[in-house]
């Protein structure tokens, strides 16, 4: 569906109250047109009616007439560079953005995450980075071999309980 049809549909269902379906059309916009503001800035005001500050700066953390007091909500729920970049779902290249200050953002987020990451980071590369960091805890990783080693013996055990009641 296009964008201004979209759009029109939002229009139409937060007049009659349907701020849920509303709000999850918008998501699938800024998903389907990361380049387009609209989208970003008609969901910080679906995020305004729910009285959700981060959400909304969230949403419009790439708009130089942004609020403040948005801002500083979004950037303290995702304190992590890391978080802060998956959060603003761009996709493709700083260039990409409608405006020089749109840009500069993502560029300062990315740098951001880069620092806090201890490599380059790009758009594209983000989603091969695991977690905030990079890398999974070496604590995390026993627990996932362990809980896999687990469950391996017990399948082993139910298959040859089978096995040994079949011939039994």
């Amino acid at each position: 569906m296009a964008l201004n049809d979209t759009l029109a549909r939002v229009d139409a269902d937060l007049a009659s109250g349907r701020v849920p379906v509303a709000r999850q059309r918008l998501r699938g916009l800024v998903s389907s047109y990361p380049y387009e503001p609209a989208p970003r800035r008609r969901l910080a005001e679906v995020y305004r009616l729910y009285g959700d500050p981060a959400e909304a700066g969230r949403w419009m953390y790439l708009e130089e007439d942004r609020s403040p007091e948005e801002t500083a909500a979004f950037e303290e729920r995702y304190a992590n560079a890391v978080r802060r970049m998956r959060a603003v779902a761009w996709r493709g290249p700083e260039s990409a953005a409608p405006t020089p200050f749109a840009a500069r953002q993502l560029a300062a987020v990315r740098e951001a995450a880069s620092d806090t990451l201890g490599s380059p980071v790009t758009w594209e590369s983000l989603a091969k980075v695991k977690g905030d960091i990079g890398e999974s805890s070496r604590l995390s990783d026993v627990l996932t071999a362990g809980g896999c080693l687990l469950l391996a013996i017990v399948f082993l055990g139910i298959w040859a309980y089978g096995l040994v009641s079949l011939f039994t």
